[in-house]
């Protein structure tokens, strides 16, 4: 990612002042005409040493579904579903153990690649890395969240295997 001095600076501020990946991600092409995606503007920000406000936690849980409400009730999980954000919203705790990494020799369909997971707590997650640059996690365990430091160790992991392939997958 080419930024001038100014741009890392603004960058700087705008992470500074609240701003989520995305946000940032949005106002490069906004402001610069730069287009990148999520992982890169996200490795951009832990080069420039900042760190990401936490989400205020939410004032009030959502109701647990009704039963049989839900015609999914049968325990399937779609898509939109079974995709985690990988932002951390602070609750879990670091793992504290190595995070390994590993890419599938064949790729899942629709994904540019996958692999899986296995975080310092021991927890794992199918990982997807979709045609836009958009990284994904379905986790083994329904509504796990990988803690920040985690998260940054499997990204930081995965950006070495795919260099050590020579960007190839």
């Amino acid at each position: 990612m080419n930024l001038t001095e100014d741009q890392k600076a603004a960058v700087a501020e705008w992470v500074r002042g609240g701003a989520s990946v995305s946000d940032v991600q949005k106002r490069l092409e906004e402001e610069f005409k730069q287009r990148h995606t999520y992982m890169d503007v996200r490795f951009l920000i832990d080069d420039l040493d900042l760190t990401l406000a936490d989400k205020p936690a939410p004032a009030e849980p959502p109701p647990p579904p009704s039963p049989g409400g839900d015609p999914r009730s049968d325990g399937a999980m779609d898509a939109d579903t079974a995709e985690t954000e990988l932002i951390d919203d602070g609750s879990a705790p670091g793992g504290g153990g190595k995070v390994s990494v590993t890419i599938d020799k064949i790729t899942k369909p629709g994904a540019l690649a996958s692999g899986m997971v296995t975080f310092g707590d021991g927890n794992k997650a199918q990982w997807f890395l979709d045609q836009m640059g958009r990284l994904a996690l379905n986790p083994s365990t329904p509504g796990y969240k990988p803690s920040q430091t985690d998260v940054m160790a499997f990204q930081r992991e995965l950006q070495s295997i795919i260099e050590r392939q020579g960007g190839m997958f």
